[in-house]
């Protein structure tokens, strides 16, 4: 498992001779594309870590439209949180987009670690206060910037994505129509665009 053992080095400094005691708190599973993690009305009982693949959260409004609120590539987490800590079924679901390697960490983990870690607790409490600012600030994003700003911050966000999504899921993260992604496309490639 080198993805989540470099995340908890890197991230939460645990010590590498240490990681080991990790293992006890998670569960690796295979997932195959398509394959639901959790659908709408059930309670989320875990974390997601992705070790490899890919994983969307999303919801489905009244009218049948998908709207993506997350995708998890590799070392990254992914859950419900509302549902997880409040014990309140789920709004969303959550789906692997391709076949997939996942960590399911119990909702004690990160507090696990830290008992067992206490210089980790300030690392833990950074990991929290990022994904509140990054949930604030793609609210703001999408109230508030063109298509095209918003384009340019998945690119910056999900670098690697662009050819492993199809782009109808690109544009229900974005909050426009396909049709408009494919406008926003074609106007930076006349601007001679081209993404890093």
């Amino acid at each position: 498992m080198n993805n989540i053992n470099t995340y908890l080095a890197r991230v939460l400094e645990v010590p590498l001779e240490k990681l080991n005691l990790c293992n006890l708190h998670y569960e690796a599973k295979k997932v195959s594309k398509n394959q639901f993690l959790l659908q709408y009305g059930e309670i989320c009982r875990n974390i997601y870590f992705v070790e490899k693949g890919l994983l969307k959260m999303y919801s489905i409004d009244k009218n049948g439209k998908e709207h993506i609120i997350q995708f998890a590539p590799e070392s990254w987490l992914i859950s419900d949180r509302s549902s997880l800590y409040f014990n309140e079924k789920s709004i969303y679901y959550i789906e692997a987009v391709e076949d997939s390697e996942v960590l399911f960490l119990h909702p004690d983990f990160f507090s696990r670690l830290v008992e067992q870690f206490p210089n980790s607790i300030e690392k833990s409490d950074i990991i929290a206060q990022k994904h509140i600012r990054s949930l604030q600030d793609r609210i703001n994003s999408l109230l508030g910037e063109t298509a095209e700003e918003r384009y340019m911050k998945f690119i910056k966000m999900y670098p690697d994505l662009l050819l492993r999504v199809p782009q109808w899921m690109i544009a229900s993260y974005l909050g426009i129509t396909p049709e408009s992604l494919s406008r926003v496309r074609k106007e930076l490639a006349r601007k001679n665009f081209v993404p890093d």
